[in-house]
């Protein structure tokens, strides 16, 4: 059982987070401020700290500070919880060596995703027999595969988090980053000239995102936009060309990575070009759940403009279409939300 050290003035805050925690399998400790709970991530090493910022004794920022400087506490995973939403005090935060931020009130699903997926990369760095302290300055030149960039991108990035639906860039802006998708999924598009917008491609956790030429400062060529909550790391394209100029392996996968993607556009055009609508819907649906992540038996949650977007059709043409998957028992919709019933007979529409 993965024991949690919660640090929080707030009593009843702390009370039912605790209860919260404890309901989900987790052994709970407690602290009412700053300096207890120093005391007790000594003595009962916790897998994890969850704790708040504004305390007395000493404040969030400082426990952090203490427990990093020492050997014993500094490889804990640690999430700050604060009222504090200003941009600043949560780099603040980041730039000491928190591994996230979450601010009051949140969701319970928010806190629970959020120690999942910290618990599980220190679980992960602990069986490669790797600490959790930050890369050498040489870091960038130590890089043999693909995944190792993607880890510089977790460690190194400026990391932002995005609402569904807010814009991360935007057509004709300087292409300055380059990101790597960390959580949620991500949608570029681009306005035809009726101005209707086209979906030109999804990306889930794990893609990269913003590619221009690294060679002249050309601006994004297309729109991009959180379709959920989501999480990009990004680093300078001055950065990223630095190592693959230095990392060949790298710069090999990378453009084997990019030629499948470019693959993947190319069908997603020819589909557009020439299947049935219905066909189209399909094929679209089964697109959807791929990048959303979602069993089959799990419904998804997604605009009938994104839909009719990606597959290439109007809104009103995919609406009936979807009307009429649902008489044939292929799907069930209820509101916004649409389950496939019939998976294997989706694949086979022609």
């Amino acid at each position: 059982m993965k024991r949690i050290l919660l640090i929080e003035d707030d009593t009843a805050l702390r009370e039912n987070t605790a209860e919260l925690l404890e309901l989900s399998d987790y052994e709970v400790i407690t602290a009412p401020n700053g300096k207890i709970g120093i005391d007790l991530a000594r003595e009962q090493h916790p897998d994890i700290v969850v704790c708040d910022i504004m305390m007395p004794e000493i404040d969030g920022y400082g426990v952090l500070q203490q427990l990093s400087s020492d050997a014993a506490t500094q490889h804990i995973p640690f999430i700050f919880l604060s009222a504090k939403t200003e941009h600043k005090e949560v780099r603040k935060g980041m730039d000491l060596g928190a591994d996230d931020y979450l601010t009051k009130p949140f969701e319970e699903v928010d806190l629970m995703s959020a120690i999942e997926s910290r618990l599980a990369k220190a679980e992960i760095m602990t069986r490669l027999g790797r600490n959790q302290t930050p890369l050498s300055v040489d870091a960038e030149a130590q890089m043999r595969t693909l995944n190792e960039l993607k880890n510089f991108f977790d460690d190194h990035g400026d990391v932002h988090t995005y609402k569904k639906g807010s814009p991360i860039y935007n057509e004709g802006e300087h292409s300055n980053k380059i990101f790597l998708i960390l959580e949620g999924v991500v949608k570029c598009h681009k306005m035809d000239e009726d101005g209707k917008e086209l979906i030109t491609s999804l990306h889930p956790a794990d893609d990269f995102l913003g590619f221009t030429s690294f060679l002249d400062n050309l601006p994004y060529q297309e729109s991009a936009s959180a379709v959920e909550d989501a999480e990009l790391a990004g680093i300078s394209k001055e950065s990223m060309k630095g190592i693959l100029e230095k990392n060949h392996n790298v710069s090999l996968e990378l453009m084997e990575l990019l030629t499948d993607n470019i693959s993947e556009i190319k069908e997603q055009l020819l589909q557009m070009a020439y299947s049935s609508v219905r066909k189209k819907t399909a094929q679209t649906l089964l697109q959807f759940a791929e990048v959303l992540n979602k069993n089959p038996e799990e419904p998804i949650r997604i605009s009938r403009s994104d839909l009719a977007s990606v597959a290439g059709i109007a809104t009103e043409s995919l609406i009936r279409t979807l009307s009429g998957f649902k008489k044939e028992g292929l799907i069930d919709i209820e509101g916004r939300n649409i389950k496939i019933l019939q998976l294997r007979a989706l694949h086979g529409i022609e």
